[in-house]
């Protein structure tokens, strides 16, 4: 008996301090589609969250407290046929900073190609070696972006498996008939995306994302003026990657991500780190000037 007792103890903590890699959040959004059987989309939304939160996806050992937070909001506009709807998906995901409560946006993207089959109680099957289906392909494919952008902002050089995966699944649906896989289709898609994450002439991308958070937000709470430095030279580094090319994803993604906690952040830095960093942020990320100018504009400012 207590041998059993012992048992059960060292397998309830077990359970309790390891985990699967992900807390998502999972909508489904389907208020476009005119349909009299709406019982499929709640079972879709059920069968979507648990195909993300219950796949072990990488051989790292997770506490449950590290799990990294994303939310998935799947909108879709077109119910084509009993099992095939057509739509968009919106992907966040955050990461923590150090001795605080707050969260840093390190994934925010809206990708409109997104057509799939889906039928009711299917079990969703994903396969690393082919193209399965075009639901788990990009769910999969979104699942290691994320992973690479959360292991990218601890370590210079943890995220490219993550990447590698995501690119093996693009070349796997390099044959199949939905968009979004395909080079040729948009110059800013799955293809370009990862494909850019990849791409070693962007390597100050992920210097700079390591830098940013792991030298920079993490110690902001404790030295911020430090701390501010390092985020200065990390958003400075990534004018190479403007320069080479002013329209390269990565840019668009990162800063889609992360302007408004860069205006935040420089609202209470000097008046020379402010003019300093305006100049740099309106040059390699002209589509938010309007937010950076605001930065030397602020009664907070310079101190």
């Amino acid at each position: 008996m207590q041998k059993l007792a012992i048992y059960l103890l060292l397998m309830t903590s077990v359970f309790n301090t390891t985990a699967q890699e992900l807390f998502c959040n999972v909508q489904i959004n389907s208020s476009q589609v005119q349909t009299s059987d709406r019982k499929v989309f709640s079972t879709m939304q059920t069968a979507v969250y648990e195909f993300i939160n219950n796949t072990k996806w990488t051989d790292t050992k997770i506490q449950n407290e590290e799990r990294i937070e994303c939310s998935i909001l799947i909108n879709i506009s077109k119910k084509i046929s009993n099992d095939e709807f057509e739509g968009s998906i919106q992907i966040q995901s955050t990461r923590p900073i150090y001795n605080t409560s707050y969260k840093s946006t390190l994934f925010n993207y809206l990708d409109n190609n997104f057509r799939f089959k889906y039928l009711e109680y299917q079990s969703l099957e994903f396969s690393e070696v082919t193209h399965m289906s075009n639901l788990t392909s990009v769910l999969a494919f979104y699942v290691n972006i994320i992973l690479g952008l959360d292991f990218a902002s601890f370590s210079e050089d943890g995220a490219y498996q993550y990447f590698n995966m995501a690119q093996k699944i693009v070349n796997n649906a390099q044959n199949v008939r939905e968009t979004g896989w395909k080079a040729f289709e948009s110059d800013k898609n799955r293809y370009w995306l990862v494909h850019d994450l990849m791409d070693r002439r962007y390597a100050d991308y992920h210097t700079a994302m390591y830098r940013y958070h792991r030298l920079g937000m993490d110690q902001l709470s404790e030295e911020p003026d430090d701390a501010r430095y390092e985020i200065t030279e990390a958003l400075e580094s990534l004018k190479s990657i403007y320069r080479q090319n002013a329209s390269a994803f990565i840019l668009k993604l990162f800063f889609d991500a992360k302007s408004d906690e860069i205006v935040k952040i420089y609202s209470e830095a000097f008046p020379n780190e402010q003019a300093r960093i305006v100049k740099t942020l309106v040059e390699i990320d002209p589509a938010h000037s309007s937010k950076y100018q605001a930065i030397t504009k602020s009664e907070e400012g310079g101190r």
